[in-house]
């Protein structure tokens, strides 16, 4: 069968897409040989009907193969993690090697940020030197030699989500969940993954900020990825607050390497938490990796890595030389009180305004601005203890986001900070 509408008629009338019908979709997409009208109405039909587990496994299963998908052959699990985005959340740049020192293999194709949350290659750009766009050959000699790489996608990976996810946009399809979970496990499993640990954030910085949406997410995620044979789990997570003190590439960068060195806190919690989850996924137990980020060895992998990608060597021991800063920093003042709430969206905006972030994919960024020392739910700010401090590239930049992160917060009584990790989601 190479017409696609008969795929399309199936899903319009309920009857769900098969493996056969997926393939062709998929391929269709990739090659060009489905029309936007016809890549418009799959992407409707499957939003007002629905294809169930199977169907998702299937469409999932068929972006992946629709390019190049990467074969291991290494003395250790392959694994990763996907975040679905947040403020402040540099897990990353941590979980990456700290897994590796555990003697799993990280081959991390990452994503850069578009609107209101950062992404883990404009945080690691902020790197002097830090290539992302690798070949695969050297990607594939540092996963094996230092045992992790962050990189950037290469277009022979799921061109199929490539057209679709712009389809998406053009046809108001994205609030799809079938879509949306094909999307992101086309990608990640076409690294050739054997284990993989899904954050889905809830709260007011996240993607989806009703928890029931977190997850219905999450389980479509988990059941997807393992019907499609990779071993995955989710954690619903909050995001009512930042997750780190910081937000902006580098002062999220520097925040990381603290967190290598040892330095408590959410960040670490968290890394810890993803982390057990993926020792569980191969079989490991759930413990030891405190102990690796307290003596250091997370952090030695990281400083390979870094080196490895073409960043300095002395980041780990110098990153006050490397890492740029931006030429003004204030304070944001406020009255004696208690953080009650915190709009944890606008937050970020209020990085993407001071040219941390990108309205458009392809802007560039200032990796020296954004925010800092950011305050959380319950703590007591005043005159001794501001809201955060602004990194700006000038004094107007400032203000503005200034008057922003003050929006921001709102102070009273009552509030505490939920549950980091709100619920897990396990096949």
């Amino acid at each position: 069968m190479t017409d696609p509408r008969p795929v399309i008629a199936a899903i319009r009338d309920g009857r769900g897409l098969d493996g056969p019908g997926a393939a062709l979709i998929a391929q269709g997409l990739a090659d060009g040989s489905i029309s936007d009208a016809q890549a418009g109405a799959f992407a409707m039909a499957v939003l007002l009907k629905g294809i169930g587990v199977p169907g998702r496994v299937a469409l999932t299963r068929a972006m992946r193969d629709s390019g190049h998908v990467l074969h291991w052959d290494l003395p250790g699990p392959v694994v990763d993690k996907h975040s679905t985005g947040g403020i402040g959340d540099t897990v990353s740049l941590i979980l990456a090697p700290l897994l590796a020192a555990r003697g799993m293999f990280v081959p991390m194709i990452s994503g850069r940020g578009l609107g209101h949350t950062g992404g883990t290659l404009d945080k690691l750009e902020a790197i002097p030197g830090y290539r992302c766009d690798q070949s695969e050959d050297d990607f594939r000699r540092i996963v094996r030699s230092v045992g992790c790489a962050i990189v950037s996608a290469s277009g022979d990976f799921a061109p199929a989500d490539r057209r679709l996810y712009a389809i998406r946009d053009e046809s108001a399809t994205v609030e799809s969940i079938d879509l949306i979970t094909a999307s992101i496990l086309s990608k990640k499993l076409a690294a050739g993954l054997q284990a993989l640990v899904l954050d889905v954030k809830a709260g007011s910085g996240a993607f989806l900020r009703k928890p029931a949406s977190s997850q219905r997410l999450a389980q479509a995620l988990v059941e997807t990825a393992n019907g499609a044979g990779c071993a995955t789990s989710a954690l619903i997570t909050d995001m009512d607050q930042p997750l780190a003190r910081s937000a902006g590439n580098g002062l999220e960068v520097a925040e990381a390497i603290r967190v290598l060195r040892g330095e408590p806190g959410v960040l670490r919690d968290l890394t810890l938490a993803l982390g057990s989850e993926v020792l569980r996924l191969v079989g490991q137990g759930d413990g030891g990796l405190s102990d690796l980020l307290d003596r250091g060895a997370a952090a030695e992998v990281f400083g390979r890595m870094v080196a490895a990608q073409g960043g300095p060597a002395d980041l780990l021991d110098r990153p006050d030389a490397h890492l740029a800063a931006a030429p003004v920093v204030r304070p944001v003042p406020v009255p004696e009180g208690r953080i009650a709430q915190i709009d944890v969206t606008a937050l970020g905006h209020a990085v993407v305004a001071l040219g941390g972030g990108r309205v458009r994919a392809g802007e560039a960024i200032d990796p020296r601005v954004g925010l800092s020392m950011l305050a959380k739910l319950g703590e007591e700010v005043g005159p001794g203890r501001p809201l955060a401090l602004v990194h700006a590239a000038d004094d107007t930049a400032a203000e503005v986001a200034i008057a922003a992160v003050t929006a921001a917060y709102r102070l009273g009584e009552g509030a505490e900070p939920g549950p980091l990790v709100r619920e897990r989601i396990a096949p």
